[in-house]
């Protein structure tokens, strides 16, 4: 999946799959996270926000179904 770096002190990089509707996040520790049924909205969301971790963190995380990769 191709990701999109962004301007995060804990993210390296965002990629969405709309067919799919898979969210993947890459750290910086260099762990990346597939987050699945992920609606194209909340990529959306997650790209537009000030902060991406807290984003993440409150709108994602604990929400939809993921795996380590």
């Amino acid at each position: 999946m191709r990701r999109e770096a962004v301007s995060s002190s804990n993210i390296e990089s965002i990629g969405y799959d709309e067919e799919s509707m898979t969210l993947e996040v890459e750290f910086r520790s260099g762990m990346i996270y597939q987050y699945f049924d992920v609606p194209f909205g909340i990529h959306e969301q997650l790209m537009g926000a000030s902060s991406h971790g807290e984003f993440l963190a409150s709108q994602v995380k604990g929400t939809y179904r993921y795996a380590r990769i």
